[in-house]
């Protein structure tokens, strides 16, 4: 049986880091074949949900296509077991040069170093009125 490899802080830290640097590859090395991502927005209760290695990667290139300068900063990560959760401010700017300034986290699961699953979440910021 193969050894379960350990997920840390610094794999969190280091995924933040590719997904900063916009470097899909770095991101994509991270996942596992069977991976699933739930997008904070979408048709379902669990927002946009894309399944396998390809349909995730597409997933996560319309994230930097939304928000072409997106960067996610102010981060704190934590770990335990096979499960980790990012809390984060992502600052982006949309294609029609709309800021965004947000709170949210991710919800992480690995299987054998890899991760299965991730679970995207954004607080919902109202303009005063």
């Amino acid at each position: 049986m193969a050894k379960q490899q350990s997920v840390s802080v610094a794999t969190l830290k280091t995924i933040t880091d590719a997904f900063n640097a916009h470097d899909l590859d770095a991101i994509m090395a991270f996942f596992a074949d069977d991976c699933s991502l739930d997008l904070p927005r979408g048709p379902d209760p669990w927002g946009r949900r894309f399944t396998g290695k390809a349909a995730v990667r597409e997933g996560l290139a319309t994230r930097f296509k939304g928000l072409p300068d997106v960067h996610y900063s102010d981060d704190r990560h934590w770990v335990s077991g096979n499960m980790g959760v990012s809390e984060w401010l992502l600052t982006g700017t949309t294609p029609d040069g709309v800021p965004v300034r947000v709170r949210g986290c991710d919800h992480w699961e690995f299987r054998d170093g890899k991760v299965i699953r991730k679970d995207s979440y954004w607080k919902i910021v109202e303009k005063p009125t």
